[in-house]
């Protein structure tokens, strides 16, 4: 048997820290797009123009030259907008800087395996955790080719991040990029250029508490009433007094209204967003604002009454019930979504999938459901799994961040905890213990099914395998049946 990795234990996910809602801004006048196209197109000049101005400070970026930046803004704007710009600004470059970090990472990851496999005879065989040799000479040369290509790159990012350097592109360098492939990407040249204008617009406002409403620049009152303060230029724009622009439309915030509205009236930061969806042409505004973290409950209590175990797949959530003995309950429930299509396709469909889960959830009367603390960076890469194409293509395609964020965010309003098991050997010996005893006539155990039941018994404590062979001598006939149920101290092995 081969030596295992350790298993990391089971831990309750923290909950979110921050809540964001959308409404649409309805019924708007032509003056009110005019404005609002004005305003975005003049701010995002300006975020572009201290973007650059951030970039080139590179490490030599202090507090004075932050104040000297945004009192050039506040001339062309108003302080409050200079101070979201400098902030915006500073936050991209720290986060291009993370990036940065870990494509560097990324790439000795690479480099690393690379050199290891040149190192092997040609057609030597891969074990269960290391890839072999390439399988024939012109592959090795392929790939003695591409390691200097990826030394060069790893050269020239690391003397970017010394002199810290950094590349970003505002409005998205996807975007960027299908301007040169039109034909593909189904757009014209004038919707491409519309859409490319729309994403480089600022229209967001930081929340300030003490403020009348939260926020002085975008303000929105308790009966719906949005009022943006113009920047200097735009100041002759305005039908409000002191320079402002109310529009005629009026929000109401379909989800979590009451928490908006309390959050207004006592006057607590509030921070908004203003974007145009090009594809509809239609004005979005969002509220955002930080809430305190919910501490974690203990495990003891989130798991007293059971819990669900959930699976992650390419096109499905696998869940199964399990009472607080780590036995399957009942039938297992399939969630299934489809990740084909665009950003807010996928999106709907991962959310519908994580509502139906927490609503049956609800009906079992658990408090508590496991999923795999999953993390595919270093299982994805082309120089581990090279000619293993559709298995990095399901890998990448599985939205296990962003279903893990979003399901922790929606647990958290129905007070249903997350726990996160390490995903080590689950499908494995999922199937090989429990695929077969949960299967009959009525009933057809898939592997994903066997791995949910893994997974939580997993984050009750419980070992994935179902009991624990008796002595040698027990065995027999003559003794009777001595098998027991394994308690929670027994070693997990296949």
């Amino acid at each position: 048997m081969a030596e295992l990795r350790p298993i990391a234990p089971a831990f309750v996910v923290p909950g979110p820290s921050g809540v964001a809602v959308r409404d649409r801004l309805k019924h708007l006048t032509p003056e009110d797009d005019k404005v609002l196209r004005l305003v975005g197109a003049h701010l995002g000049a300006l975020a572009s123009a201290d973007l650059k101005t951030r970039c080139a400070d590179g490490l030599g970026h202090c507090a004075g030259t932050w104040a000297a930046r945004k009192r050039e803004l506040t001339a062309l704007s108003s302080a409050r907008w200079a101070g979201a710009i400098t902030k915006a600004s500073h936050d991209q470059w720290a986060l291009a800087r993370r990036c940065q970090a870990r494509h560097i990472g990324d790439l000795e990851a690479a480099i690393t395996t690379i050199t290891r496999r040149l190192s092997l005879p040609v057609g030597t065989k891969g074990t269960r955790t290391e890839p072999g040799g390439y399988r024939s000479a012109r592959e090795w040369f392929a790939k003695s080719r591409r390691l200097h290509l990826l030394q060069d790159r790893l050269k020239r990012l690391r003397a970017d991040q010394q002199a810290g350097r950094v590349r970003v592109v505002r409005g998205g360098k996807r975007l960027a990029r299908a301007r040169h492939h039109l034909e593909a990407t189904g757009l014209t040249e004038a919707e491409w250029r519309q859409t490319w204008q729309a994403e480089r617009w600022f229209l967001a406002a930081d929340g300030e508490s003490g403020k009348r409403y939260g926020n002085e620049t975008i303000r929105i009152t308790p009966d719906g009433q949005v009022s943006i303060k113009l920047p200097v230029p735009l100041a002759h724009h305005a039908n409000a007094p002191h320079g402002r622009y109310v529009l005629a439309c009026r929000v109401a915030f379909a989800h979590r209204r009451s928490e908006w509205a309390d959050r207004i009236e006592a006057n607590r930061a509030v921070a908004y967003r203003i974007h145009l969806d090009v594809t509809c042409d239609h004005w979005y505004i969002t509220a955002s604002w930080q809430i305190p973290a919910a501490p974690a409950i203990p495990m003891t209590a989130a798991i007293a009454a059971g819990v669900i175990g959930v699976d992650t797949n390419a096109d499905h959530l696998a869940a199964w019930h399990l009472d607080t003995h780590g036995n399957p309950i009942g039938n297992p429930r399939h969630f299934p979504y489809d990740l084909n299509g665009n950003a807010e396709h996928r999106d709907a469909q991962v959310r519908h999938a994580l509502t139906r889960l927490l609503h049956w959830a609800r009906t079992c009367g658990v408090k508590a459901i496991a999923i795999e603390d999953l993390d595919f960076a270093t299982e994805k890469t082309r120089e581990k799994h090279g000619r293993r194409k559709r298995f990095r293509q399901v890998i990448s395609g599985m939205p296990t961040g962003r279903l893990r964020a979003r399901l922790t965010s929606m647990a958290g309003q129905m007070g249903i905890a997350i726990i996160a098991a390490d995903p080590a050997y689950t499908s494995r010996w999922g199937a090989q213990h429990w695929q077969a005893p949960l299967t009959s006539k009525t009933r057809t155990t898939t592997r994903h099914d066997a791995a949910a039941v893994a997974i939580g018994r997993r984050a009750q404590g419980h070992p994935i395998r179902r009991r624990t062979p008796p002595p040698p001598a027990h065995r027999s006939d003559e003794q009777g049946h001595r098998s027991v149920q394994a308690g929670p101290d027994a070693r997990e092995v296949i």
